[in-house]
């Protein structure tokens, strides 16, 4: 049994993203909440969203015991690019790539 979460076109790079879910993957879940509250990094609070609302779901949706849940996959894609112009000097344009990212969190039971 396991319980998934996604918070899908999250305003932040995968790669910023990818730096903080590294360090959870594999703790239980009060452990990984604790580690994401005392991150300072700003993919800590979008992170911190996604994995509640799939301890939510374990909870509510299939009955499993927070004790003994914890993360078994997590992992961030790359979603779509907005790309934007900003005027440069001597009449040129510069792109900017506003990035997004899907962040994806699976929770297991422990035996």
């Amino acid at each position: 049994m396991e319980s998934r979460a996604s918070y899908k076109y999250a305003r932040i790079s995968a790669m910023k993203v990818k730096i903080v879910i590294d360090l959870i993957r594999g703790k239980d879940v009060d452990e990984a909440l604790a580690i994401l509250k005392f991150t300072p990094k700003a993919a800590s609070p979008l992170v911190e969203k996604v994995l509640k609302s799939a301890i939510a779901n374990a909870e509510n949706n299939f009955n499993m015991d927070r004790s003994k849940l914890y993360v078994a996959e997590i992992y961030a894609n790359q979603g779509p690019t907005m790309k934007r112009i900003r005027a440069a000097t001597q009449g040129r344009a510069n792109r900017i790539r506003k990035r997004t990212s899907h962040i994806e969190v699976v929770l297991k039971e422990r035996e």
